[in-house]
């Protein structure tokens, strides 16, 4: 099984989930981790199975105006905060915008949120979700969230969860899939 997770992330935390997911999926196969960036079609259209994540800001998915104030706040002295290389440039929001049908393949939504009930914190993993299967990709669970806390750092615990996540996600998927003729 191929497959692709494509993250978007400010300060790495969506970051690190995206690799822990990629480690729980490893055993089932080849598994590449890209940022939105450098998720083009070709690559896409490599993968079995798509997983898509970034943090949550106000309520949902980042815009430019979220991920510019990102910055600024990464820059205040004393924020403790380091901004990924590729923090303000286009994320998955506008990906999602010129990403092709997906026919079908399977996919799956995670993002980053604060440590709250989600009804205060918002999720962008629901409007990843709903773009995927707005463009005809076939989710294969729920979207699941990995949290941080105020200060912008992934919780203790969340980078296990995030490769347990991933396994189950491996195992759902596999179970799908047909096996070969033999």
């Amino acid at each position: 099984m191929n497959t692709l997770v494509v993250y978007e992330s400010m300060f790495g935390n969506t970051h690190a989930v995206a690799e822990a997911i990629a480690n729980g999926l490893r055993p089932t196969g080849d598994v590449r981790v890209v940022p939105v960036r450098d998720a083009v079609a070709d690559l896409v259209a490599w993968a079995d199975l798509l997983v898509v994540g970034g943090p949550t800001h106000m309520h949902g998915m980042p815009k430019s105006k979220t991920r510019e104030g990102a910055r600024e706040r990464a820059e205040k002295p004393d924020s403790g905060l380091t901004l990924e290389p590729d923090a303000v440039g286009p994320g998955v929001r506008e990906w999602l915008a010129t990403l092709a049908d997906g026919h079908g393949m399977q996919a799956a939504a995670f993002d980053t949120r604060g440590d709250g009930p989600a009804f205060l914190t918002g999720r962008a993993s629901s409007g990843i979700a709903s773009g995927l299967r707005d463009l005809g990709y076939r989710l294969v669970t729920e979207s699941e969230s990995f949290l941080v806390d105020k200060k912008q750092h992934l919780l203790a615990s969340e980078a296990a969860r995030a490769t347990e996540w991933g396994a189950t996600l491996a195992a759902v998927v596999s179970a799908e899939m047909p096996t070969p003729a033999g």
